[in-house]
C-alpha cells in the first residue's frame, strides 16, 4: 500500500513539475519535442538559436535530476523499510517504472499528442509530428534505462550505508 501511495504522489509531482510550465510557454520543454518539430522551431526567425541554448541547460538538468532522484528515492526506499540492495533496487525501479508509464500514457500520449495548447507557434500544421506515438515510446525506453541506473545507484547507497552502520 505504501508503494502504491508513493507511486501516486510521484505521478502527481511529475504532472505539477511539467504541465504548468509547458502550458505557460511550450518552448520551455522544446528538448522533449519530436525532432522534426524542434527542427522547424529552429528554422523560425522568432526562435533562432533557441534549441542550441536549451540543449546545454537540458543536459545539465538531466544530470542534476539523476543525482537528485538517486538521493531522494534512496531516502524514500529507506523510509519505506528497504534495508538491502535488492529491496531498494526493486522498490525504486517500480516507482520509476510506474512514473515512466504514467508519463508515457497520460502526459505524452493523452495530453501532449492531443492538446492544441502545447503547440508551438509556427508548428500548428505539424499534426502528424505531434502525434508521433513511437517517439514517446522510445523516450519511455530511455526512461526505463535511466530507472535502472537510478535504482542501481539507490540500491548501492542503501547497501553501503547499511554496511557502514553495522
Amino acid at each position: 500500500m505504501i508503494l502504491f501511495i508513493q507511486c501516486v504522489v510521484c505521478c502527481l509531482f511529475l504532472t505539477l513539475a511539467i504541465l504548468p510550465a509547458q502550458y505557460k510557454d511550450p518552448i520551455n520543454m522544446i528538448m522533449s519535442y519530436p525532432p522534426k518539430i524542434r527542427q522547424r522551431v529552429e528554422e523560425l526567425p522568432q526562435y533562432k538559436g533557441t534549441i542550441k541554448k536549451r540543449e546545454k541547460a537540458h543536459v545539465s538538468k538531466k544530470i542534476f535530476g539523476l543525482i537528485f532522484f538517486v538521493i531522494i528515492l534512496s531516502g524514500v526506499a529507506y523510509l519505506s523499510g528497504c534495508r538491502s540492495f535488492s529491496t531498494t533496487f526493486i522498490h525504486v525501479f517500480i516507482l520509476f517504472l510506474v512514473v515512466n508509464i504514467y508519463d508515457l500514457i497520460v502526459l505524452d500520449w493523452g495530453i501532449f499528442c492531443h492538446s492544441k495548447k502545447l503547440r508551438i507557434s509556427g508548428t500548428e500544421d505539424m499534426e502528424k509530428e505531434y502525434k508521433d506515438y513511437m517517439f514517446h515510446v522510445r523516450g519511455a525506453c530511455v526512461g526505463i534505462v535511466l530507472g535502472l541506473i537510478v535504482a542501481l545507484l539507490s540500491g548501492c547507497i542503501i547497501y553501503f550505508c547499511m554496511e557502514y552502520y553495522k
